[in-house]
C-alpha cells in the first residue's frame, strides 16, 4: 500500500473504508501512534453512531492490534498515495466464556448423536441412537419431553427458523415434526426416502415465514423437499451418483448438496433445476457451511435487542430479516465451504462460479466439520488429525492451527459474537478457544467418553454437549 507520510511529525494520510469499499468522511491526517481505541472513536463519530460500537481495523489484510506504526513499514511507503484502513464492525454484545459444567442430565439410553438449541435460545433438543428425540428445559436444566416415533437411530435434527417446531430424521428414512411445547408429533410421519436421511435444512424465514418447507438429503442419492402441512414430498431432486451427505438451503433460494460422489451441486429450490456442479474433491464430501448459516439459523430472532418482539406485523418482520441477510451477503455474496475425506476444504462462490476461490490444504486426516463464524470472517475446520484449523473466510488464506485435543475433533461451535469457539472431541473433552488470541482458553473435561455433538445457544448463555456416554451436559460461565 502506498501512502503520504510526514517525517517530522510521523503522521500519515488515511481513508477509512467499509468492507464493501465505501469511504466515510474525508482524508484523515493521523499520527503513526494512533491506536485502535482512537480509530474506533473516529469511526463511531464519522458514522454518527448513537452508541459506542466496537470495530476491527485492517491495513493490507493485516489487523491493527495496537497502533498504525506496528502495522506498516514507514520506509516502504510511497509518498504519493493515501493509506486505506478497512473497518469491520464487531458484535456489540459480548458472550462470556463457558467455564464449568452446570449440569449432567441423563435420559438417553444410547449415544447422543445430535444436539441443537432453538433459534430463540429458549429450547434444547437432542437426537439419539435410542430412537428418541428429547427436549430439555434449559432454565431448570432437566428433561422436558421424550418423543417416540422413530424405530431406528435418530441421525439429525433441525429447528424451524421461527422455533415453533423441530424436525428429526432417522436411519429408517423417516422424517417427523415435533412441537417443543408439548413434545407431541405434528402431522404425519413422512417416509419416502429408501435409505437413511443424512441431513435436514429448512427454507429460510425471509423466503417463507410460515416455515412450511424442509429439505432432506439421503443415502438413497436423492434430496427431497417436503411440505410439512400436507406431509408430502413437493419435489425430488436427483442427480448425485452416491449418498448425499449434506443439504443446505441458502438465502437466495438455492440448495447446496454434498455427496460421496465427490461433488457439490447447486440447485434452484423452486423447480429443482441444477445450476452447477462444483468439482475438485478427490474423496467423499462430508461437510458444508455457508457464511449465512448463523443469520439464517436465528431467523426472526435478535439475541441482543429482541427486535422480533417489537415488530408485530409479519411482513415487516420478514422484511427486517431479509435486510439483515442482505447486510451479510453485500460484502461477497453467499459463500460456501466444503470439507472432505481427502483432507482438504474448498471455498466457493456458488451463486456465480463453478471454479473454487481457494483450495485449503494442511490437514493430515479427513475433515469432520466446517463452520463459518457468525460474522462470516473466519472458517474453522475440525479433523481426525486432532487439530482445528482457522482460515480467512474471504480469501481462504490459512490463519493458524489450534492444537490441544489428543484424539479426533468431531465438531466445533462458535459463540454468537464470533469471539469464542468450542470444540468436541473423541478424547472426551470440550475445549474453549479465544478467537482473538487464537489460543486455548479453557479445558472442559467431564464427559466419560467421546463427545459427538456440541452447540452454543444463540443468546450466548450456554453450551450443550452430548456423546457416547449418553449424558447431556450444559456448560455456563
Amino acid at each position: 500500500m502506498t501512502a503520504k507520510i510526514s517525517e517530522e511529525t510521523k503522521r500519515i494520510l488515511c481513508k477509512l473504508k467499509s468492507e464493501v469499499g465505501d469511504v466515510i468522511g474525508e482524508e484523515l491526517d493521523l499520527p503513526l501512534d494512533c491506536n485502535v481505541e482512537q480509530l474506533t472513536l473516529i469511526c463511531n463519530t464519522l458514522l454518527k453512531q448513537t452508541e459506542h460500537i466496537p470495530y476491527l481495523f485492517y491495513v493490507n489484510d493485516k489487523e491493527i492490534t495496537n497502533n498504525l506504526q506496528n502495522c506498516i513499514d514507514p520506509d516502504a511507503l510511497d509518498t504519493e498515495c493515501v493509506l486505506d484502513i478497512i473497518y469491520h464492525q464487531q458484535a456489540v454484545f459480548r458472550v462470556r466464556p463457558v467455564t464449568r459444567c452446570t449440569s449432567s442430565i441423563p435420559g438417553h439410553a444410547e449415544a447422543v448423536i445430535s444436539i441443537s438449541f432453538s433459534p430463540d435460545g429458549q429450547h434444547l433438543a437432542s437426537g439419539s441412537g435410542d430412537t428418541t428425540v428429547r427436549f430439555w428445559d434449559v432454565n431448570i436444566q432437566s428433561p422436558l419431553h421424550v418423543c417416540k416415533g422413530h424405530n431406528n437411530w435418530v441421525l439429525c435434527i433441525a429447528w424451524a427458523p421461527d422455533s415453533s417446531k423441530l424436525a428429526s430424521a432417522c436411519k429408517d428414512g423417516k422424517l417427523i415434526i415435533w412441537d417443543p411445547q408439548t413434545g407431541n408429533q405434528i402431522g404425519k410421519i413422512m417416509h419416502s426416502h429408501k435409505q437413511w436421511i443424512t441431513s435436514l435444512s429448512w427454507e429460510p424465514y425471509h423466503r417463507n415465514s410460515e416455515c412450511r418447507f424442509i429439505a432432506s438429503s439421503s443415502k438413497d442419492c436423492d434430496v427431497r423437499i417436503w411440505d410439512i402441512v400436507l406431509g408430502t414430498t413437493v419435489r425430488i431432486i436427483s442427480g448425485h451418483l452416491k449418498s448425499v451427505t449434506v443439504v443446505k438451503w441458502g438465502g437466495s433460494g438455492l440448495l447446496y448438496t454434498a455427496s460421496q460422489d465427490r461433488t457439490v451441486k447447486v440447485w434452484r429450490s423452486k423447480d429443482g433445476i441444477l445450476c452447477r456442479t462444483l468439482e475438485g474433491h478427490a474423496h467423499w464430501v462430508n461437510s458444508l457451511a455457508l457464511n449465512t448459516d448463523y443469520i439464517l439459523r436465528i431467523g426472526p430472532f435478535d439475541p441482543i435487542k429482541n427486535t422480533h418482539k417489537s415488530i408485530t406485523d409479519k411482513q415487516q418482520l420478514q422484511d427486517w430479516v431479509f435486510a439483515r441477510y442482505k447486510n451479510i451477503v453485500q460484502v461477497c455474496g453467499e459463500r460456501l465451504v466444503s470439507g472432505s475425506d481427502d483432507f482438504t476444504l474448498f471455498l466457493w462462490d456458488p451463486e456465480r462460479d463453478k471454479k473454487p476461490l481457494a483450495r485449503l490444504t494442511g490437514h493430515q486426516q479427513l475433515v469432520n466439520d466446517v463452520k463459518f463464524s457468525p460474522d462470516g470472517r473466519v472458517v474453522a475446520s475440525a479433523s481426525f488429525d486432532k487439530s482445528i484449523k482457522l482460515w480467512d473466510a474471504k480469501t481462504g488464506k490459512f490463519l493458524t492451527t489450534l492444537r490441544g485435543h489428543v484424539q479426533a475433533v468431531y465438531m466445533v461451535a462458535f459463540s454468537a459474537d464470533s469471539r469464542l469457539m468450542v470444540s468436541a472431541s473423541s478424547d472426551s473433552t470440550l475445549k474453549l478457544w479465544n478467537m482473538k488470541t487464537k489460543k486455548l482458553e479453557i479445558d472442559l473435561p467431564g464427559h466419560a467418553d467421546e463427545v459427538y455433538a456440541v452447540d452454543w445457544s444463540t443468546d450466548g448463555a450456554r453450551v450443550a454437549s452430548g456423546g457416547k456416554d449418553k449424558v447431556l451436559k450444559l456448560w455456563q460461565h
